[in-house]
């Protein structure tokens, strides 16, 4: 994924990712009762996810289907916010993150265990 997706666009990725392909105007009716939305906003930020390759439309009923996962956009979020502030440091933006945050024994050894995946 190469570009930023803004809060509007994910509540419409949100959608997708928890309900698999739905058609715009189910999208619609989601978003409208989810963020009082018309149809012409959804169908504004659907042709903008369209647009950047996140979404794509499929045929017949304007049907709609995620491109990215959101684990995909968690990791574009998370390395565009560590290259912004911290340098690219994945290090610095951890120390940031757990200054002064008390962990519990469990999580501690979930993160270890993360970090020796990594190796």
């Amino acid at each position: 994924m190469k570009e930023k997706l803004y809060d509007s666009e994910l509540k419409v990725m949100e959608a997708l990712w928890k309900d698999g392909d739905l058609t715009a105007g189910r999208l619609a009716k989601i978003l409208n009762e989810q963020t009082g939305w018309n149809r012409n906003t959804t169908y504004t930020v659907i042709k903008k996810l369209i647009d950047k390759g996140a979404v794509e439309r499929l045929e017949p009923n304007f049907t709609c289907r995620a491109l990215v996962s959101r684990e995909q956009v968690q990791q574009h979020e998370a390395a565009t916010l560590i290259g912004k502030l911290f340098d690219g440091s994945a290090e610095l933006f951890l120390s940031a993150f757990f200054s002064g945050k008390k962990l519990s024994e469990a999580e501690i050894s979930r993160l270890k265990q993360i970090v020796e995946n990594l190796q």
